[in-house]
């Protein structure tokens, strides 16, 4: 476009700073059948991450009970960055649903998904090398705490759970 500079400065909106692209996750792979979590595509925000299984099971039934579904990985990155675990939406569209969890920078062991079925879906078989939900990173916000006596008031006020419509 004409009268654009070649080079852009960081995006910046409402005091947030693009995060710096150098950022490096750290993947150790566990055992034999781990791997690197991976965008499918240019365009995808989360990082699909896979099953992989241990001691010889061939499979993992997911039901309406949280199971624990382990992926031979373990992690390392700054405590700048908010990683966390997300649903793959082609499972949650049939039921098969991932618990959104958060890893943090100083956990060292290995990333496991809890999974179950919503309603009435049948069970869900899970194999070594399924997709089973995505690591999205952000950016960790350094924030304080404190007590207040009142806080400002505003138009919504304490309207919560579908009082700004359906």
């Amino acid at each position: 476009m004409e009268g654009r500079p070649a080079h852009r400065a960081p995006f910046r909106y409402c005091g947030w700073v693009q995060p710096d692209s150098t950022a490096v996750i750290r993947v150790a792979l566990l055992r034999e059948g781990a791997r690197l979590p991976f965008r499918a595509t240019p365009g995808s925000t989360g990082f699909d991450i896979y099953a992989c299984l241990q001691g010889g099971e061939e499979e993992i039934i997911v039901g309406p009970d949280p199971v624990l579904i382990p992926t031979g990985i373990a992690l390392e990155f700054p405590p700048t960055l908010d990683v966390q675990i997300r649903p793959r939406s082609g499972l949650s569209s049939r039921g098969v649903m991932s618990t959104v969890g958060t890893i943090d920078s100083d956990y060292r062991g290995e990333v496991f998904v809890t999974m179950y079925t919503v309603g009435n879906r049948p069970p869900h078989a899970v194999r070594s090398g399924d997709r089973i939900a995505q690591i999205v990173v952000g950016i960790r916000a350094d924030v304080s705490l404190e007590i207040a006596e009142s806080l400002r008031e505003t138009e919504r006020g304490g309207g919560g759970h579908g009082s700004t419509g359906a």
